[in-house]
């Protein structure tokens, strides 16, 4: 999704109701102060400057996380999302904001049945009667995006039917737009926000809830998740009805499932946690060491069990990709952890993570982490939680001003929470632990003759490709010089402040010609004695004179808001 991005104000007259909305939420619980840090006044009309501070003595017992937790849920369905999301980046987030993030609840009623219908029926193009020989008009389920009814097809088969929410993608384009407007201004106004890349992190979210919203992709989510895992009796994949699924409509099979963490209502099945949580881990670890592609939301509510000890996951719209060479320089930390091997730990540190502007000192990560595994790792892995592991490497290389990929670190979130419910089923199952032989499989795969023959033969075909190019290349440059028309680019850093002041200054220079000609304009009706008058003053130069000496008055509240008469 391309988000378009607002900074003057023909545009933000678009946004001003909802961008009003969240900026009262956002001083409702107390970060009054950080817009005003923002400098949005500039950017929005005279207007918002007036919106009131309100301070309610129970926003101010609460802490800041939760009064940001409670913001996302007031303003709704992207921010709700944007906060789950970001409850998976440990990278950005303070872990006790992340400790609420997790907490979030979307309070959202249903929408009527008839819209439901329209829907329906525009996306398959066939009357609802047709399609099914009953569709529950009671949904069992209501999201932000989309909500679940009961359904049966002709062929008796029983389906859910997952329907999003009308006009979702309106309202998302439109916050998706405010989003990327705040997390521009954070990274200008606000100190030490700018490593932490915020509109970046917007720009990745915008690229998630797209897929969310198409819910094909999510039906090939499903169907990829399947064909992996085909032939394996310890996971059920819901079959999808392509023929009946679109972008605004998804159609799965029925399943009665168990959720995982009633653990009577497992027992009184026949079930067992212990066998659950192992075949859990084994799942988890398939996706991530062996395919590659894993469910990137394995939270309590999406992980269900059948009859047999079979696991069942559902909601397929946030998935994640770790591509060979990620997992194999993943399987290379954990080995290097698990050995104490500060060298190799910070290696594999430095080849799974990326910087932008100051080169991180090797010599400065490595004796961090030499203290890093003094202070955390244990002497057998399995009293190590993957967890804490994950949430102490972020901090460590945070500190180096150091980032590690969103996928990887979704991928990293992801089984710590499958490590979370692993635990609950059974507390003496480790999930590092278990890990080691697929560490150790992926790190053998590597020195396999066919694997050798093989990077062999891609890098010589890569090596044969690059002297190809060679030539041409420099007989292109060559040209360009002889011509005259070889240009080089040079980027300017550090000007974004210089370019905001001289913006500010442009506005108030402006906005003071216009009080000027409306002084002067009037002064000259006045002189003229031009009617209709009013005790022999010209009404329209008096109406001049009020609206000269109320705008010179803003003017004046704007200078001092800002500190700079």
């Amino acid at each position: 999704m391309t988000i378009r991005r607002i900074g003057i104000v023909s545009r933000t007259y678009r946004h001003v109701n909802r961008y009003r909305q969240v900026l009262t939420v956002l001083m409702k619980y107390g970060f009054g102060d950080l817009v005003d840090r923002l400098r949005i006044s500039q950017y929005l009309e005279v207007g918002l400057q007036l919106i009131a501070r309100e301070r309610r003595e129970h926003i101010a017992a609460l802490s800041t996380a939760e009064r940001v937790r409670m913001a996302l849920e007031e303003l709704g369905p992207t921010f709700i999302k944007l906060g789950q999301v970001l409850s998976t980046r440990p990278d950005v987030v303070p872990a006790d904001l992340i400790d609420e993030l997790t907490k979030l609840q979307q309070h959202v009623p249903p929408f009527p049945f008839e819209q439901v219908r329209e829907i329906v029926e525009a996306d398959l193009k066939r009357p609802l009667d047709t399609l099914f020989s009953h569709f529950d008009p009671a949904p069992i389920a209501a999201a932000s995006i989309g909500q679940v009814h009961r359904a049966t097809r002709f062929d008796g088969e029983d389906v859910v039917v997952k329907v999003q929410r009308p006009n979702i993608q309106a309202m998302i384009d439109v916050d998706l737009e405010i989003l990327l407007h705040l997390a521009t201004l954070i990274e200008r106004h606000v100190e030490g926000w700018r490593m932490y890349r915020p509109s970046r992190v917007v720009e990745e979210f915008s690229r998630v809830i797209e897929r969310e919203l198409d819910f094909a992709t999510e039906a090939a989510h499903l169907e990829r998740f399947a064909r992996q895992f085909a032939g394996d009796d310890t996971i059920y994949v819901p079959k999808v009805f392509r023929d009946m699924t679109t972008r605004h409509v998804l159609t799965l099979e029925y399943v009665d499932v168990i959720p995982v963490t009633d653990l009577a209502a497992l027992r009184a099945a026949g079930l067992d946690p212990c066998v659950l949580a192992r075949r859990g881990t084994e799942l988890t670890l398939k996706q991530i060491f062996v395919h590659g592609f894993f469910h990137a939301d394995p939270h309590p509510g999406n992980v269900f069990a059948l009859p047999n000890n079979v696991i069942c996951l559902l909601d397929y719209g946030m998935m994640g990709r770790l591509d060979r060479r990620g997992r194999e320089r993943f399987a290379d930390l954990l080995y290097a952890v698990s050995t104490r091997d500060e060298v190799a730990v910070t290696r594999a540190l430095l080849q799974l993570t990326e910087h932008d502007e100051l080169e991180p000192d090797p010599a400065r990560l490595e004796r961090d982490v030499a203290e890093f595994i003094d202070v955390n790792i244990p002497a057998t892995l399995r009293a190590l939680s993957f967890g804490k592991l994950v949430r102490e490497l972020l901090n460590l290389v945070s500190r180096h001003h150091l980032s590690i990929p969103p996928d990887l670190v979704t991928m990293m979130k992801a089984a710590a929470t499958a490590e979370q419910l692993v635990a609950r089923l059974d507390p003496e199952l480790n999930v590092i632990a278990e890990a080691e032989p697929y560490v150790r499989r992926l790190k053998l795969a590597r020195v396999r003759p066919q694997r050798l023959w093989r990077d062999a033969m891609d890098s010589g075909g890569e090596l044969l490709q690059l002297a190809h190019e060679i030539p041409g290349a420099v007989r292109d440059l060559l040209r360009l010089t002889k011509r005259g028309e070889m240009k080089i680019g040079f980027e300017h850093r550090g000007l974004e402040h210089l370019l905001d002041v001289h913006e500010r200054i442009s506005n108030r220079v402006s906005f003071a010609i216009v009080v000027g000609a409306l002084i002067v304009g009037s002064s000259l009706i006045v002189q003229s004695r031009i009617p209709p008058t009013w005790h022999d003053i010209p009404v329209i130069g008096l109406v001049g004179f009020l609206a000269a000496g109320g705008l010179g008055f803003l003017l004046l509240l704007s200078i001092i808001r800002h500190g700079r008469l």
